[in-house]
């Protein structure tokens, strides 16, 4: 499955020659570049930890600021010049899912790559809506996450194979069928709320988490339930599954 990864265009072949190329098989850095500034949110402080010691040994790369969930993530975009951010998936508060939307309107420009341990066709095509540009597993972070990050600089995708095959699959699929992509039913506050309500929080709960009120919570349920034609909690739990909100 992890075969070697995708980018818009081909990197060049490894060669022998002094400062021709660097590491991963991707063009060197000129000498005096500035530095990439990155931001690491992943909610396992090892994991953070270690994908820091990855990119923090590049040349041109850098991480300035780090976050334990995607609302720290959005916190630290306001408050840090960041180039790319690097965003674990399934997060407490915010997913990276989330995040990403949130950022986009946050740093405008910002690029945004996706870290994560689901290879899943499913969040593979809700990272490319949120406004990905690319999608990196971390079961092999050491061998395509600098890479991934010079792409997403070059405004290049990086995709891992598997999700190559998935995009084509689809994109045949809805050629055959004259299908479009459904538009995004759920607006920001009502995917917090069912994230929360998936999760198991109570009314109360949620509206302490959210700063609002506990009548403005049941607004949203009932909302929810009607827009997604939906009878109760484990529908709504279910839901958020499939739409990546949360870890099944």
């Amino acid at each position: 499955m992890h075969d070697a990864p995708t980018t818009a265009r081909a990197h060049p072949a490894p060669r022998t020659g002094p400062g021709d190329t660097a590491p991963h098989g991707v063009p060197a850095p000129r000498a005096g570049a500035q530095r990439v500034r990155i931001l690491l949110a992943d909610d396992h402080a090892l994991v953070r930890r270690g994908v820091r010691l990855i990119l923090d040994q590049e040349p041109d790369l850098q991480v300035i600021a780090e976050a334990g969930d995607g609302a720290e993530a959005v916190d630290r975009a306001r408050t840090h010049d960041l180039d790319l951010a690097v965003l674990d998936i399934t997060m407490p508060r915010l997913t990276g899912l989330q995040a990403a939307r949130e950022l986009a309107a946050v740093r405008p420009g910002l690029r945004i790559l996706m870290l994560t341990m689901h290879d899943n066709e499913q969040y593979f095509f809700q990272a490319l809506k949120a406004g990905a540009c690319g999608y990196v597993l971390k079961s092999v972070a050491d061998r395509d996450l600098v890479a991934a990050c010079r792409a997403a600089m070059r405004d290049e995708p990086f995709l891992y194979p598997g999700a190559v095959t998935a995009l084509i699959r689809t994109y045949l699929d809805r050629t055959h069928h004259a299908e479009e992509a459904p538009d995004r039913i759920l607006t920001p506050r009502e995917e917090e709320v069912l994230k929360l309500v998936a999760e198991g929080h109570s009314s109360k709960e949620i509206a302490g988490l959210l700063f609002i009120s506990v009548k403005t919570v049941q607004r949203h349920r009932a909302n929810l339930l009607h827009k997604l034609g939906l009878r109760d909690r484990l529908e709504l739990t279910r839901y958020a599954i499939r739409a990546g909100l949360i870890e099944p």
